[in-house]
């Protein structure tokens, strides 16, 4: 059972309508689940993902038939992952979806995997928030054949020097649930000397009456070195066996735009 469900509004409410089409331009997000399908032995496995989001990658993972559990903070999000869900004929045991907090999460099961896509780790962006959320993993995998599959950006050592970045990465696209084309552009405030990244999503698109609506969406993110990823790893009981440097599955170098990984449980 779950314990301690968010009560506040989580940040990703605010644009959980928006997310599965502004994120459909990234070409990992075509790569990153059948990359991971293919790291699964033929046997069905358990798989618990945090910060499952509206399903994108929980719904292959069940369809390829695995027993998916899928947690994250967001209700809105939660609440298209089930429609999603239950659109493609997947069944509420074949893919369990909880709302709770991936930092206090306490389930009376242990499973083969846990997964965190698309950067969702760097969300918990202070090391109390990581070694909560890494102590976890380690908690609900089951003991020496459990595994941790993670993939974060590899930091870019000339962006992380400009202290503000405005107007960054427009973007429209087209939300076929609302019928509405949205403009969206970001904006980033970092602090060096915390690690941190104050990010802002601000997007606009008009009603049906022609009035221009906007909306907010702002959180805070942290970023990891390698070797900063392996110390967190082993202080909470994970040991990295593997890792990449993209989904081409070339090995991490210091060009290299992502760190994709597999740890083991040492327990």
């Amino acid at each position: 059972m779950a314990r301690n469900t968010p009560r506040r509004q989580a940040p990703f409410d605010i644009a959980a309508e928006f997310y599965d089409f502004e994120n459909d331009r990234h070409p990992i997000l075509k790569q990153d689940v059948p990359f991971f399908l293919g790291l699964l032995p033929r046997r069905r496995q358990t798989v618990l993902e945090l910060a499952v989001g509206t399903g994108r990658a929980a719904i292959p993972i069940a369809q390829a038939g695995h027993s998916v559990v899928g947690v994250d903070e967001s209700g809105k999000m939660l609440e298209i992952a089930r429609r999603k869900r239950d659109a493609v004929g997947i069944s509420a045991a074949q893919l369990r979806l909880i709302h709770a907090d991936a930092k206090t999460l306490r389930l009376r099961q242990a499973f083969d995997w846990v997964a965190i896509f698309f950067n969702s780790l760097l969300g918990f962006s202070t090391l109390p928030e990581l070694d909560a959320v890494l102590s976890n993993v380690s908690r609900h995998l089951k003991p020496r054949t459990g595994r941790f599959f993670f993939d974060l950006f590899h930091p870019d050592h000339l962006r992380l020097a400009r202290e503000h970045e405005r107007a960054i990465e427009p973007d429209v696209f087209f939300v076929h649930t609302i019928g509405r084309t949205v403009y969206r552009e970001t904006a980033i405030r970092r602090d060096v000397g915390r690690s941190l990244m104050h990010v802002q999503f601000r997007y606009r698109w008009f009603d049906d009456a022609g009035r221009e609506k906007r909306a907010t969406m702002k959180f805070d993110a942290t970023y990891l070195f390698p070797r900063e990823l392996r110390i967190l790893l082993e202080r909470n009981g994970l040991q990295i066996e593997s890792l990449w440097g993209n989904y081409d599955a070339s090995p991490l170098t210091s060009h290299s735009p992502r760190m994709i990984g597999i740890a083991r449980a040492m327990r």
